[in-house]
């Protein structure tokens, strides 16, 4: 038998906790996330805003959910947005998502990160994040952009053309660097093999402007 909405939308924000203790090496404890996250608390007030959202009657109730969650957590978030599943926003303040971003599943944000626009026109103005991808701190994506799934923002980049997926973007204004392949290896048995070039952290991909 299926669960109820409330169940599964219960079961969706213990998932966005879960993520968040999974990605960060600082977490104590599911409870800790819970109780002491505000990227967390963000992404929950978020979540339950965008379901009033949908209901033309609600709109200024979740218009004043974000208001308080932004003065609560210091993250921004529009509740027309759409955000998939298990968002991760490290530490959080200052992050803005404008009212026509998309971010896929699995994302990660770091602080003072912006997901905005480039012009008051309306439709479609702010960013689509694919799936997997890492966007470093204060690092701003603006306009109807399109970032593919695995790509990396740099720290304190700013976005204005498409990132390819698997890209790193980085630089003012940013520059797509395809990542290096796979270096060579020699195991202790003499055979050959690769080994991944992993960027451990992407609010460090700054150094890749210098």
């Amino acid at each position: 038998m299926s669960d109820s909405p409330a169940r599964a939308f219960l079961r969706l924000l213990r998932e966005d906790a879960e993520v968040a203790r999974a990605q960060d090496p600082a977490a104590d404890s599911l409870v800790s996330v819970m109780l002491t996250y505000p990227g967390v608390h963000a992404v929950w007030h978020y979540r339950i805003a965008h379901v009033m959202w949908q209901s033309p009657g609600l709109r200024m109730p979740a218009r004043l959910l974000s208001l308080a969650s932004r003065l609560f957590t210091g993250v921004e978030i529009h509740p027309a947005a759409r955000i998939g599943r298990r968002l991760f926003i490290d530490h959080g303040m200052g992050v803005v998502i404008g009212s026509t971003a998309e971010v896929g599943d699995d994302c990660l944000l770091f602080h003072g990160v912006t997901l905005g626009g480039r012009t008051m026109n309306p439709g479609k103005r702010h960013p689509t994040l694919g799936d997997r991808v890492m966007v470093g701190s204060g690092a701003k994506v603006l306009g109807p952009l399109w970032i593919g799934d695995d790509a990396k923002i740099g720290a304190n980049a700013v976005v204005t053309k498409d990132v390819p997926r698997g890209a790193v973007a980085v630089g003012v204004p940013a520059r797509n660097k395809v990542p290096a392949p796979p270096v060579p290896d020699t195991s202790s048995n003499g055979e050959s093999r690769s080994v991944p070039r992993v960027i451990e952290d992407p609010s460090q991909l700054i150094e890749y402007v210098i």
